[in-house]
């Protein structure tokens, strides 16, 4: 990146790091690890806890009157009613984690008065950087990150993720499912949502959905898809998907399909979606208000599908 970083850009890049190196040591013996449950199947380890603590104590360090959204300890750090709030995941993908599988990552953005202005997103097992800043591009390794060219579903992979917690309506996303598979040329499902989103900006997924994530787990990575050239927003194409607690991310003809076939499962939480987490209200904006361009309410005909001789 010949572009000079921006010193709060710089500052995130140190604590991500930071964290990566401890999360990178404990993978070594992740055996031995402390391991809690927060709930069926959501898990928290005491590296989860160590890297958290990193993070904020470098982040606090530097900007002191800052305000703190963190997955393990919610709004109790930092400035409570700062103009700035850093929202951190210290280890998206604690599953894998936890069973030695190196899909996971570090997620830290910055968000000044309700819009993501800074995003970093550290891959500890790759050593893999992804960076942007508004209006400045979004970045892999010092390279310019652009989404797919691709324009048909029929041609694209795409990225979700599983509901998983005690209480998710699996049926629902079962029918999602059912309902995307048979129009796209591939479906995976790594297990951490903030690389999920790097990878729709790097371009190596052509699109992306997910309900029930937290806004820990999309503040980063929103940035890096709209720098990167994409689009991303609820399943009717609309720029609040906080608050619906729905994600669709991709190249822009690609998102507006996926749109189309989305926008049936929509729905504002209900009794069979977790609870709205704390916080969500501070970052509201932050995530609404991510650049999306209109959507185009033009009738996108799909393809029929054609059987494949392998995915």
């Amino acid at each position: 990146m010949s572009q000079s970083l921006h010193p709060m850009l710089n500052i995130a890049i140190k604590a991500a790091r930071t964290a990566g190196a401890i999360i990178n040591r404990a993978s070594l013996d992740v055996d031995t690890l402390k391991v809690n449950t927060k709930a069926p199947n959501d898990f928290v380890t005491e590296v989860d806890h160590a890297a958290e603590q990193a993070i904020i104590e470098t982040l606090l360090t530097a900007y002191p009157g800052h305000g703190i959204l963190a997955e393990e300890s919610g709004r109790s750090l930092g400035a409570k009613h700062s103009d700035f709030v850093w929202i951190i995941d210290p280890l998206d993908g604690t599953t894998n984690f936890i069973h030695g599988l190196p899909m996971y990552c570090v997620s830290i953005a910055l968000a000044f008065r309700g819009k993501v202005e800074q995003a970093v997103v550290y891959d500890p097992t790759r050593n893999d950087l992804f960076i942007a800043s508004k209006g400045r591009g979004a970045f892999l390794n010092d390279k310019r990150l652009r989404v797919s060219k691709r324009t048909r579903l029929s041609d694209s992979l795409i990225g979700t993720g599983f509901p998983f917690r005690k209480g998710d309506n699996f049926q629902r996303y079962l029918k999602m499912l059912e309902a995307v598979l048979p129009h796209c040329a591939g479906v995976r499902r790594p297990g951490s949502a903030a690389l999920d989103l790097c990878y729709v900006a790097a371009g190596y997924y052509d699109g992306f959905f997910e309900t029930g994530l937290q806004p820990w787990d999309v503040a980063a990575g929103s940035l890096m898809i709209t720098e990167a050239g994409g689009l991303i927003g609820n399943f009717t194409g609309e720029a609040d998907y906080l608050h619906q607690r729905e994600v669709v991310a991709g190249s822009p003809k690609v998102y507006g399909q996926l749109v189309q076939l989305l926008t049936p499962f929509s729905r504002v939480i209900s009794d069979d979606e977790a609870p709205a987490a704390e916080g969500d209200d501070v970052v509201a904006a932050a995530l609404t208000a991510a650049p999306t361009a209109p959507v185009e309410r033009k009738p996108i005909r799909l393809k029929k599908a054609e059987p494949k001789s392998g995915d």
